[in-house]
């Protein structure tokens, strides 16, 4: 199962995953992105669905939403910049981005469940729950450091993609290659894929929500490191890993905002490769395309308070309206979940609820 980005509303991973579980197809690896390792880890450390969703719905999550501050660089005039600057600038990756100070808000710790049982500290080869399924978490590695930022790339990759994960996933990734960098859709990223079998969950989850707009790079065992949003729906990596896999059909980038921070920063065509994925032959096909529009209102949401001249994250105002809206995002991916794989147990595949040119694979 992959868990494909997500964001703060990574809640509904654990319904799909629900849902599996309750169509006879629990996944026995779990292949994720951004706000889905979050989802991936808490899956990954506790033992059945009562668990995972008692932590999700948990007063430290709910806490944690609420300790996420805004950077000295998050001001309504300075966020209007930097999203002119990067309509602006066409051209792919052109420049190395300055990952390290260019960011809008600063990230608590994580509230995950301890890997290795006792042992927080343990690291993506154990699990909490050792009959649980296997994780594998994709982040970036930076290959320059900050004293480059600003500087012209001049065709060098700038990154590798690498997968956190533990003894089982690494020996199924061996000898497979990076999709972004081994098939044409940047320069800016190494073809080669890295395995790291030592990095700690918690630092995983961390390094792979690292968004290039949103946070700061995260910096682990001496490397720095971006997110997985180098390879959001990473779905060559997840038919190379696994015989059956369940993915989602997802909302198209936002051509004003979004596609331009990957075009700069990666150098990749995010609805062109979003097309691409979504014509991939994948067992099952979740769509959660409207998560956006059903989910409006609720969870984290952007704000700008004028009085106090910054762009803020806006959690839920209470706890009791925290686990609402969680329990929403929950019952969501369970149904959308839940009609994937009765659809696929007919050899069908729902259309997109949210399709349009720029996401919608021709057919």
């Amino acid at each position: 199962m992959v868990l494909a980005g997500g964001g703060f509303r990574f809640g509904y991973y654990l319904g799909m995953h629900a849902a599996a579980i309750d169509a006879g197809r629990e996944p026995d690896l779990l292949l994720a992105t951004c706000g889905g390792a979050v989802a991936g880890a808490i899956i990954a450390g506790l033992p059945d669905t009562a668990a995972r969703k008692a932590w999700l719905l948990s007063r430290p999550m709910y806490e944690f939403l609420g300790e996420m501050r805004s950077s000295d660089r998050a001001t309504p005039a300075r966020a209007l910049l930097d999203v002119a600057r990067r309509r602006l600038k066409a051209g792919r990756a052109g420049r190395l981005p300055d990952l390290f100070n260019d960011y809008l808000f600063d990230l608590p710790a994580l509230p995950l469940p301890p890997a290795g049982g006792a042992n927080a500290n343990a690291n993506a080869n154990a699990n909490a729950n050792a009959n649980g399924p296997a994780l594998a978490i994709i982040g970036g590695k930076l290959l320059f450091g900050p004293h480059e930022a600003g500087t012209a790339r001049d065709g060098r990759a700038i990154y590798n993609v690498v997968l956190f994960g533990d003894g089982r996933a690494a020996a199924l990734a061996d000898g497979l290659p990076s999709a972004m960098g081994a098939d044409g859709w940047t320069d800016a990223v190494a073809p080669d894929l890295l395995v790291d079998t030592a990095m700690p969950v918690a630092d995983a989850a961390r390094i792979s929500i690292a968004d290039m707009v949103y946070f700061r790079c995260q910096r682990a065992r001496g490397a720095d490191y971006t997110g997985g949003v180098i390879d959001l729906f990473p779905v060559e990596l997840a038919r190379g890993l696994a015989r059956h896999v369940t993915m989602e059909m997802k909302e198209a980038y936002d051509e004003s905002l979004a596609a331009p921070a990957l075009r700069n920063v990666f150098g990749v065509d995010g609805n062109r490769r979003l097309r691409h994925v979504h014509a991939q032959p994948v067992d099952v096909w979740v769509d959660t395309s409207d998560v956006r529009r059903v989910m409006q209102g609720r969870g984290v949401r952007k704000r700008v308070d004028w009085r106090a001249n910054r762009v803020r994250l806006v959690a839920p105002v209470s706890y009791d309206r925290y686990v609402a809206d969680a329990s929403a995002l929950w019952d969501y991916g369970y149904q959308r979940a839940r009609e994937a794989y009765a659809l696929a147990a007919q050899g069908r595949r729902a259309p997109m609820r949210n399709g349009s040119r720029l996401n919608e694979a021709a057919r």
